[in-house]
């Protein structure tokens, strides 16, 4: 049974990684595996045009190609999370390909042009929300520095469902929380490691990268903070978070790479990553990342 957005939305939304082919060009049906195998485990929502997915290093041809693709693939077995962001032209154009798509809802990209301003995000979103016939959307906050009162404004647009906070200030996400109507779900946005901290504030599931590698963990990871068992949730993460430090290298340049290093390593080829990441792994991350999947059994020593 499909889940609903609103129950998706408090579950794992899982960033899906752009495949590339030998050519370099983006090679969709690589994913086929992947998001099979991610939705056997219990996956809440799939995410395509994330910044797992490279979504700054696409063009925007590349990014409808994507949407529409990995909807086909997702075949209405769960909800689908359509990145969207960029220049406005791009992003109303992206949003309308996603909604045709039949992306369940939008995620949208904080703007990183150096001159934003709230009420041009304001603009912004409405603009895009119009482009899209009215999807619901999600905020990816990546900088706070907005401030509450500003977050409060955004999130007071009716067709904002939530905000994925990917800011390492829990207590800050706490404080938007209490500004914005209680219905706004508030969904950790990096991933395993900070989740329980987010749980702690209010947030409900959590954005990973993991699940293109290892989904059980993820589901399993989820399960314990719903039900209030921060024990075994750490417990869970400890064994996982190598995964995640080898990511978080190179002022976070390896965060695809060490994704996209493991599924070559399970046989799960998706192309290398495009510069400015990081590619390869180095030696010494290689031989970590080669342990971890090891010793979790994801690949044969």
């Amino acid at each position: 049974m499909t889940l609903t957005l609103d129950d998706a939305l408090t579950g794992i939304s899982g960033i899906l990684v752009t495949p590339f082919d030998d050519k370099g060009d983006v090679a969709p049906a690589r994913l086929a595996p992947i998001i099979d195998r991610a939705l056997a485990a219990g996956l809440h929502m799939p995410v395509v045009n994330g910044n797992t997915g490279e979504f700054y290093a696409l063009t925007t041809d590349e990014a409808v190609t994507m949407v529409q693709a990995v909807a086909g693939l997702v075949a209405g077995r769960a909800p689908l999370l359509a990145g969207v962001g960029r220049g406005l032209r791009d992003a109303q154009r992206l949003a309308r390909a996603s909604a045709e798509a039949g992306a369940a809802a939008l995620m949208i990209h904080q703007p990183p042009d150096p001159f934003v301003s709230p009420r041009g995000i304001l603009d912004y979103l409405n603009a895009v929300s119009d482009a899209s016939g009215g999807l619901p959307m999600m905020l990816y906050l990546r900088n706070d520095a907005i401030g509450t009162r500003n977050i409060a404004a955004l999130c007071a647009l009716p067709t904002v469902k939530g905000v994925k906070w990917a800011t390492p200030n829990p207590m800050k996400l706490a404080e938007a929380k209490a500004a914005c109507d209680p219905s706004i779900v508030w969904v950790g946005g990096l991933a395993e490691v900070w989740a329980p901290s987010f749980y702690a504030v209010g947030a409900r599931g959590f954005t990973s990268g993991l699940i293109n590698v290892w989904p059980e963990r993820s589901l399993a990871i989820h399960a314990a903070l719903e039900a209030g068992d921060y024990a075994k949730a750490n417990a869970l993460i400890a064994d996982m978070r190598v995964f995640e430090d080898i990511r978080a290298e190179e002022m976070g340049g390896t965060n695809v790479t060490g994704v996209k290093s493991a599924l070559i390593a399970q046989g799960l080829d998706c192309g290398p990553t495009r510069a400015p990441s990081a590619w390869p792994l180095t030696e010494d991350q290689s031989a970590r990342m080669t342990r971890f999947l090891t010793d979790n059994r994801l690949i044969r020593g």
